[in-house]
């Protein structure tokens, strides 16, 4: 089947259509693709090839067949998406250029939270009971609000089939790794329920001997979701859903400290859909919660240091969508979000309360162009209240052929980190103040005498502290040049604005820094990217894709191309001026990436087998002359393919038995990319036990 990448928009509201036949908005050149339905995106059931948005679905099938077990494992396949590790090992994704901070993570439509430093770790999430996973690229706060800013992923797991169903899926692999899965479900007449259980544990490894670090800690977590699902009617059901994580790693320190890191995650929801000839109305109550509980001792048993961090979400929401006919849709939302969290180094409890309230308006002003018109309200005590617009369009040439854009407006509010954090760090001396506490906690270090001068006049920080907003485009093409050939194409650039860093505002007695946070870096990303599939034969497949991406700060661009920053070769060498083609760009970006992928499969042999190739050019993780920017002169990670290899074989009905190994090259920098643990073989056995 040609592979459709770009078209689809996804992150957000749960299968509320599940009976009765699909309202699919659309002509009928999709009828033949209906199994790539995706509601994310314009939260409605659409069809992905006639959907104007630059989206993708990773489907349960491409799933089984790299045998992946968390969401990291199959995000890193994916063109355009990378995981990046943040200073505490946890992975998020970077998309089209911009941070993980950036991209909202949704299972079954809603939002997970517990980003500690900006990042959601995804090896939180098991793929084991996945159905598909949409990923819409582009600023997406038209319907979603905040930190839709980049894009969103949403991770939409089974529902349950008709009758009694059950599996169970064993893995093991190096490094004494196991991840063991269960699959319950019970579906009758106008009543289903389902239970997925996960557990998932490693006995960690070291790559980097003498640095009193484990490169991973030994860690075991267990991942427990229940879907309940009861029609009271034909046109009205209720559901309700719950997830619960938990994790517990055993931490290495330096100079002989140990401890524990415990978290825990909540999420429940219910939902209640009323269906009716016109309209579709899903009323729904969301709470999560995320705790964490971390402390290190000293080789005595003395406690070192201990914090905690527990944040909680409600988010009421009720959305009615308004059929006119075949060629109009309204789809009209408001809702509520409630959020506090408590932690440590912090003074107060903050909490934040914004109600929302968004629409959306999908037609056909001619017969061939389909045009998705939205926004979305979000109102803030603390900051401006803002307005996300977006509008989309796509232009179907012919059935194999079309043309399609979309432009929108994202938005990110300032973190509770960022505005409330006050840590001072006791062994080197620095302190880092959130911009709504600097007034206070600056005060009391004068008080205290420990500050030697201010550098940022405390009348700096009267007003608030701005949100963080992007403009997104993206025009992409895509053609069937037949049966075996697809091909997806997407131009891309997005322009954000009001950025939040961190800066020096005073300087301590003690010769270190207090640093806070403001408004100050405007980034600019844009490329392109392609991808084709082509089917040989009945046996095999094949799929290309790369990306080209220039991401730039475009005030570090600006002092580049005014000769206004100078490098050294070497420490004692003299200083020399650069100009603007010396700049390289944002950390942590590669300038090229491309995936490889060939599928065999014999139906006859039950049989299949893929190998994955993944390629990232160079890019730099610091500044290493010292001149505080990324050139052409300072030191990068080496660019590598990495290889992964799959075997599947199917014993009989009920018996898979698979193989692989991950990272076939045994590519290693353990310094710079922990996530990489050498050449990895695992096995893994499914049986379904009805």
């Amino acid at each position: 089947m040609p592979t459709k990448i770009f078209f689809f928009i996804i992150p957000f509201l749960y299968p509320y259509y599940s009976f009765g036949q699909p309202n699919i908005l659309g002509n009928d050149s999709t009828k033949n693709k209906l199994e790539e339905v995706i509601i994310t995106g314009t939260k409605t059931e659409r069809v992905l090839s006639s959907l104007p948005l630059n989206a993708s679905i990773i489907k349960k099938e491409e799933i089984e067949k790299t045998n992946a077990t968390r969401l990291s494992d199959i995000i890193n396949e994916e063109l355009g998406l990378i995981t990046v590790s943040d200073f505490g090992g946890a992975e998020g994704i970077q998309m089209q250029g911009l941070d993980s901070e950036y991209t909202l993570i949704l299972i079954d439509n809603q939002p997970l939270v517990g980003r500690l430093a900006g990042t959601l770790d995804l090896n939180r999430i098991s793929v084991g009971n996945v159905k598909q996973i949409e990923i819409v690229r582009g600023p997406s706060s038209s319907l979603y609000g905040n930190n839709a800013f980049a894009g969103v992923v949403n991770i939409i797991t089974e529902e349950p089939k008709p009758g009694f169903k059950a599996e169970v899926i064993g893995s093991y692999e190096t490094h004494n790794t196991f991840d063991k899965n269960a699959n319950i479900s019970y579906r009758k007449n106008n009543f289903y329920s389902s239970m997925f259980f996960n557990s998932f544990s490693s006995n960690g490894y070291d790559l980097v001997e003498g640095d009193g670090l484990n490169t991973v800690n030994k860690f075991r977590n267990n991942t427990l979701q229940i879907k309940l699902r009861k029609d009271i009617s034909e046109k009205l059901n209720i559901k309700i859903n719950a997830r619960y994580f938990a994790q517990l790693i055993d931490n290495i320190a330096p100079n002989n400290l140990t401890g524990e890191t415990f978290t825990a995650e909540d999420n429940i929801s219910l939902i209640i859909n009323h269906n009716s000839d016109k309209f579709k109305t899903d009323f729904e109550i969301y709470y999560t919660s995320y705790f964490g509980d971390e402390f290190l001792n000293d080789d005595l048993g003395n406690r070192f240091s201990e914090s905690f961090y527990d944040q909680i979400l409600v988010k009421p929401e009720i959305k009615t969508v308004y059929k006119v006919d075949m060629q109009k849709e309204f789809v009209f939302g408001m809702g509520y979000k409630y959020e506090t969290l408590n932690r440590t180094f912090f003074d107060r409890k903050p909490k934040q309360n914004s109600p929302f309230i968004y629409f959306q308006y999908d037609f056909y002003p001619i017969e061939k162009i389909n045009l998705i018109f939205g926004g979305r309200f979000d109102k803030f005590k603390e900051y401006k209240s803002q307005f996300s617009p977006k509008l989309s369009g796509i232009f179907e040439i012919n059935n194999n052929e079309s043309i399609k854009f979309s432009a929108g407006y994202g938005y990110k509010t300032p973190d509770f980190r960022q505005l409330y954090f006050n840590f001072s760090n006791s062994s080197v001396g620095y302190s880092v103040i959130g911009y709504n506490v600097v007034e206070n906690v600056l005060n009391q270090l004068i008080e205290e005498g420990q500050i030697a001068n201010i550098i940022v006049p405390i009348e700096e920080f009267q007003d608030s502290l701005s949100p963080e907003n992007s403009f997104g485009l993206n025009i992409g093409y895509d053609i069937e040049v037949n049966e075996q050939v697809g091909i997806s194409t997407n131009i891309f650039r997005n322009s954000a604005k009001n950025l939040i860093d961190y800066r020096v505002i005073a300087n301590k007695n003690n010769g270190q820094n207090v640093f806070s946070y403001y408004n100050v870096n405007n980034v600019s990303t844009f490329g392109f990217d392609f991808k084709t599939k082509f089917k040989a034969d009945n046996y095999f497949d094949f799929s290309i894709g790369y990306q080209l991406l220039y991401a730039f700060d475009m005030e570090a661009r600006k002092a580049f191309e005014n000769g206004e920053i100078f490098a050294r070769l070497t420490p004692t060498s003299p200083a020399f001026r650069l100009n603007k083609s010396d700049y390289f760009g944002l950390y942590n970006r590669s300038r090229h990436m491309g995936i490889f992928k060939i599928n065999y499969n014999d139906l006859e042999k039950k049989f299949s087998a893929n190998i994955r190739l993944r390629y990232r050019s160079k890019y730099g993780l610091f500044d290493s002359n010292s001149n505080n920017y990324l050139d052409k002169y300072d030191t990068f990670v080496k660019g590598h393919i990495t290889a992964n290899l799959s075997l599947n074989k199917k014993i009989n009905s009920k018996t898979m038995i698979s193989g692989g190994i991950e990272n076939m090259f045994n590519y290693l920098d353990a310094e710079n990319i922990s996530s990489l643990s050498g050449r990895i073989y695992y096995l893994r056995i499914k049986h379904n036990l009805n």
